[in-house]
């Protein structure tokens, strides 16, 4: 059995603009907190969390999987943090729906 991988962390430059983005996506269309945690697969405590400053940093599929929902590059609403966690690369828990 192998070791898991590190995977990078990667923090939200700035919730405001988490805020802002979900408001007009790349579509144009507005996205709500339970919208965009169904359509990047995370938790809505996630989405939330991030949102109200609860939360800082997420892990690096994560973080591709908001940014590719609101449709922006991952860089755009993140930046690596120098960190990384060991993880197994299987999720701890799925979005309902």
């Amino acid at each position: 059995m192998s070791e898991p991988q590190p995977i990078p962390l990667f923090r939200l430059v700035d919730r405001d603009l988490l805020a802002t983005l979900m408001k007009r996506t790349g579509t144009g269309a507005a996205m709500s907190v339970r919208e965009l945690a169904a359509e990047a697969s995370v938790s809505r405590s996630t989405v939330g969390n991030l949102l109200a400053g609860g939360q800082e940093s997420v892990l690096y599929p994560t973080a591709c999987q908001i940014a590719d929902a609101i449709g922006v590059d991952v860089l755009i609403l993140f930046t690596p943090t120098g960190r990384a966690t060991r993880h197994s690369g299987r999720p701890r828990f799925r979005a309902a729906g």
